[in-house]
């Protein structure tokens, strides 16, 4: 049995940027034990796995992520790489794609600039940081927020970039993991992003970060298109905009790799 596999670069203009992510097509779904070994094998943040479907007389997509650890709810960077997949390789035509997911549906445009995602916004609320998340953190922090992460603000960029985080402290958090972030200095705002509960100890560039990241930004700088840079590494670009209570996440994404996986 034979899995085509692409890996593609997502948030990036050109190779070795962004985040990498993985994208398995498939016919029919098979266990996800077979799955979640695909993606640990992968050793990527992510691993996207596609299966079409038939709905309404027209195509749409069903779409499921897993990290190395196991299945998440929400990401970003794959379902863009996912998207350039259908695009340029797989032949898709349509003006949108309409991704069927644990998060519900997702859409994906085509632009000049890339590909828009259209995400569920995510809200924050203060609160007072646990010991084991400011111990991992080793700076004092602006403020703390709440959301399906933690969001730190820190009060520069240089701030962000300089920090060293401790993963083994944030091993047990509740939330699924820790968002650190601080205006930027020729871009909105930064971040960084951290996993190590998923094996992910940073993730290089979080689309589903972002969904958290720019409701935030948007009460402090009062706009509702923003830019964002991810200050991994590998480092990553994309625009927010603020709709009701979506977001709108604009990025690029360039082929790394293509070939097959081979199955007993």
């Amino acid at each position: 049995m034979k899995i085509s596999i692409y890996q593609v670069d997502a948030f990036a203009s050109r190779v070795f940027e962004g985040n990498p992510a993985a994208v398995c097509p498939l016919g029919h779904w098979p266990s996800d034990e077979l799955l979640q070994k695909i993606a640990e094998a992968n050793n990527l943040s992510e691993t996207a796995f596609i299966v079409p479907e038939e709905k309404h007389g027209e195509k749409d997509i069903q779409l499921r992520w897993f990290t190395p650890q196991g299945e998440v709810d929400l990401c970003g960077h794959a379902t863009l790489a996912s998207a350039h997949v259908l695009y340029r390789h797989l032949g898709f035509s349509e003006p949108q794609i309409r991704f069927h997911t644990r998060s519900g549906e997702l859409i994906v445009t085509q632009t000049d600039g890339g590909y828009c995602l259209d995400f569920p916004a995510l809200t924050s609320h203060a609160i007072t940081a646990p010991a084991a998340l400011l111990a991992g953190l080793a700076v004092t922090p602006e403020t703390v927020l709440a959301g399906s992460d933690y969001l730190v603000v820190l009060n520069s960029e240089e701030a962000v970039k300089n920090l060293t985080p401790d993963y083994a402290a944030w091993l047990n958090l509740d939330l699924r993991g820790v968002i650190v972030t601080a205006p930027g200095s020729d871009c909105d705002f930064v971040s960084r992003c951290f996993y190590p509960k998923y094996r992910v100890n940073e993730d290089p560039v979080t689309g589903s970060a972002h969904c958290q990241l720019a409701p935030y930004w948007q009460t402090q700088l009062t706009r509702r298109l923003l830019t964002a840079k991810q200050l991994s590494r590998r480092s990553g670009f994309m625009t927010c905009e603020l709709k009701g209570d979506r977001v709108l996440l604009t990025g690029n994404a360039v082929d790394y790799m293509s070939g097959e996986i081979n199955l007993p």
